[in-house]
């Protein structure tokens, strides 16, 4: 009989951590979409406006990972009013020899928040400076949160300034997190104030209007853009992405339909047959990142099915060697 495991949130939330592992397991997935014959599908999205809900179906199959996963990532915007989380989901890991269910995680988006964060740490080792020790986090939710904690782990940072629509949420995740990371980290007033001689700019926001302007920006930053992973979507304005030195996409193909680069192209500012740097290209070395100390990088992270591959066999595994979850024979 088919055997799989199923590992449900506090199942999952015990073995796998935002930690050097997951981000060098989503290091690697970047790596081999840019080395290897990765297969990975366009994103399968589905908008549900009258509730603000959006799903989104994500999948890639990399070769020498012996599975893949499918994972369903639902979002409903309006679901605080009612008290629940707007996030949730799941996935499904499957044998890439035989296609038969190995696991099922019922992570709650769980999994996904670990696998963003981590590439946010991709994305600013690889073209942050190295000695960048001032940050500054846009947006105050779980996201946010994971993004500095990220940064910690590849970056030496010191101080951060943390911005958000909502005061009252910047001042609190900047108190707890001064309490869990040990650095100083404030809440800033306006958003100038929060980049302004920041060291990496990280967005985390659903932002439909941007919050960035290039005017804010200014030579030695790195910018990584987290939440612009549909078309309505933008948190970074058009010309900030014309006056990098160094723009990154975690794959152009998404990026020109649903990033911040999507917005560029559709000002006229950018051609859509451009050539664009992917993230892949540069963790392999394929192409060159940072360049000098002067340089302004933007990562345009839109979020891939190789990061869901790469989180949910790292889940499986750990769950292997310590015999978490429960089995089950369908």
């Amino acid at each position: 009989m088919p055997r799989m495991t199923i590992l449900t949130e506090a199942d999952l939330r015990k073995i796998v951590r935002l930690d050097l592992d997951a981000v060098a397991a989503v290091e690697n997935a970047f790596r081999a979409l840019a080395t290897e014959a990765v297969a990975m599908p366009p994103i399968l999205r589905l908008d549900i406006p009258e509730h603000r809900g959006e799903v989104d179906v994500k999948t890639a199959y990399v070769p020498g990972i012996d599975g893949f996963a499918i994972k369903i990532s639902p979002g409903f915007f309006d679901n605080p009013k009612l008290g629940l989380p707007s996030l949730n989901g799941m996935m499904v890991l499957l044998s890439s020899k035989t296609g038969l269910v190995e696991a099922l995680l019922l992570d709650n988006g769980y999994l996904t928040d670990i696998r963003t964060a981590a590439a946010g740490a991709v994305a600013a080792k690889h073209l942050s400076r190295s000695d960048s020790s001032v940050a500054a986090i846009i947006g105050a939710g779980v996201q946010a949160r994971l993004q500095l904690e990220a940064l910690k782990l590849v970056r030496p940072i010191e101080t951060a300034r943390i911005w958000a629509r909502d005061a009252g949420k910047a001042l609190q995740a900047a108190s707890d997190l001064s309490e869990k990371l040990g650095i100083k980290v404030e809440a800033a007033s306006d958003v100038a104030r929060a980049v302004a001689g920041a060291d990496i700019i990280v967005t985390t926001t659903p932002a439909t209007e941007p919050i960035i302007k290039a005017e804010h920006l200014a030579p030695g930053q790195h910018l990584t853009a987290m939440g612009s992973d549909s078309e309505h979507k933008n948190e970074i304005a058009p010309a900030a992405i014309t006056h990098a030195d160094l723009y990154v996409a975690d794959s152009a193909k998404q990026t020109r339909r649903l990033g911040e680069l999507h917005h560029a192209i559709a000002a006229g500012l950018i051609n859509a047959d451009a050539d664009t740097a992917e993230l892949g290209a540069v963790v392999a070395g394929k192409i060159a990142g940072r360049l000098s100390a002067r340089d302004l990088t933007i990562a345009d992270l839109t979020g891939t099915g190789v990061q869901d591959t790469a989180i949910a066999t790292l889940a499986r595994d750990r769950a292997r060697t310590v015999g978490a979850g429960t089995p089950f024979e369908s």
